[in-house]
């Protein structure tokens, strides 16, 4: 049987979300895991959120977004305080395809109108977590046809899990502290990427995703921690090559 291009973008990914340095940047691991999610499923976006690493396990947080405008639609939730990020990472629980308009969606009655002025016509979730510790969930958004499969949700489960492990330092799948470590330096590296990239933006002229997208393309062209670049540029310190006014 011949291998098709998609099992061979699947086989990729998968290899490339678990098999990292030691010392990776855990906000840029999270970040190639819903790049994967909208590249590999017929999803729009993807987001992540995660159970609050400190503070209890009903405070959710937002974590990485695809790109600006699913950021904008998990930080709509968190303001109306309802949706499905905030319902698949609360139940701990993969939050099957569902519809976010016709006869009887009453689910999420104040975002589903808002999500859907954005153009999103489902969602779905799947969990990101290790064999005994929930650790948040990776969040799918649709807008249109054709819709995730129960095989595309496997996949999605799959991705996610290898993630997990990669925050767990692979084998030690049961250290729920290190998991819990590298939660909150992915949060705390948030942060400090949204100043970097509203710097770029500005002082290039571009959107928030253009900027994001040279300022990752810069890091990895120089081997650097997306993060650390961030924080040189958020200090003030922007590399000639990102500083036209230099």
């Amino acid at each position: 049987m011949p291998t098709t291009s998609r099992e061979l973008a699947i086989a990729e990914a998968v290899f490339g979300l678990v098999h990292r340095p030691a010392d990776f940047d855990p906000l840029e691991l999270l970040h190639d895991l819903t790049a994967h999610a909208c590249a590999l499923l017929p999803v729009r976006w993807s987001g992540i959120t995660v159970l609050d690493p400190v503070n209890g396990e009903d405070h959710v947080l937002y974590a990485t977004a695809s790109d600006e405008r699913c950021r904008e639609l998990v930080e709509i939730q968190f303001d109306l305080d309802e949706g499905p990020c905030l319902d698949s990472s609360r139940s701990q629980r993969p939050l099957p395809l569902t519809p976010l308009s016709g006869v009887g969606q009453e689910r999420w009655p104040r975002f589903a109108p808002l999500a859907r002025r954005l153009g999103v016509t489902a969602a779905a979730a799947v969990s990101l977590r290790l064999p005994h510790l929930q650790l948040g969930a990776l969040n799918l958004f649709m807008t249109h046809p054709p819709y995730v499969t129960a095989h595309d949700l496997r996949l999605a489960q799959t991705l996610a899990d290898v993630t997990a492990v990669a925050l767990s330092h692979r084998h030690e799948l049961a250290d729920k502290q290190k998991a819990i470590a590298q939660l909150q330096t992915a949060l705390d590296s948030r942060i400090v990427i949204e100043q970097a990239k509203g710097v770029l933006a500005a002082r290039l002229g571009t959107g928030m995703d253009e900027a994001f997208t040279l300022l990752r393309a810069h890091a990895r062209s120089r081997q650097q921690k997306i993060t650390d670049l961030a924080t040189q540029i958020a200090r003030g310190n922007t590399p000639a090559e990102l500083d036209p006014t230099r």
